[in-house]
């Protein structure tokens, strides 16, 4: 038996299949769930998510060991894999379930999250400003089995071939040190 802590971090970055299979693939992440937070909607299936109607945005719950990698290094990542300046889009993917936002489980985790916005900020990586939302933690809602790990599953699709992979690539190439082995 294992003492093993873990923390939870719940972050929405456009597509979530676009981002599901980079967070699984760094050391000291346990899990990652795809799914909904954010809206008013009990149990929202994908094709109310996608009318906007809900609320919601997609999103990935991260389980993590925050021995093997911080809460601060998950959004140094999350800020490098999506476009934090554009609100409610991730290139051709539009509408508020698409919207970048950080779902604070803690206090401590809503302080290190508008701390790296900050900072970031004053780096002036971007033309525009981070438009990311800081919340607190909603109800999560996991997605439908077919959601989960996606881009794994799906390697061939259109929508993985032409937008994912990419992504992944430029992921592995930039995060190396991060990756499990």
């Amino acid at each position: 038996m294992t003492n093993e802590q873990t923390e939870v971090a719940t972050l929405g970055a456009g597509c979530f299949w676009c981002v599901d299979t980079l967070f699984r693939e760094l050391r000291g992440v346990k899990s990652v769930v795809s799914g909904y937070a954010g809206g008013t909607r009990a149990n929202p299936t994908y094709e109310q998510v996608c009318t906007g109607a809900t609320g919601h945005a997609e999103v990935i719950q991260i389980t993590f060991d925050p021995t093997q990698i911080s809460y601060r290094d998950l959004l140094d990542v999350f800020f490098t894999v999506h476009d934090p300046t554009t609100s409610n889009r991730q290139g051709a993917d539009v509408g508020t379930q698409y919207r970048s936002a950080i779902f604070a489980h803690t206090p401590e985790q809503r302080k290190i999250a508008e701390q790296t916005i900050a900072e970031i900020s004053a780096q002036k990586l971007w033309d525009d400003p981070i438009v990311t939302q800081v919340v607190d933690a909603a109800e999560f809602y996991p997605a439908e089995e077919y959601h989960q790990d996606y881009y794994t599953n799906n390697p061939n699709q259109g929508y993985c071939r032409m937008v994912i992979a990419p992504k992944v690539a430029k992921f592995r190439s930039k995060h190396i040190a991060r990756l499990q082995r």
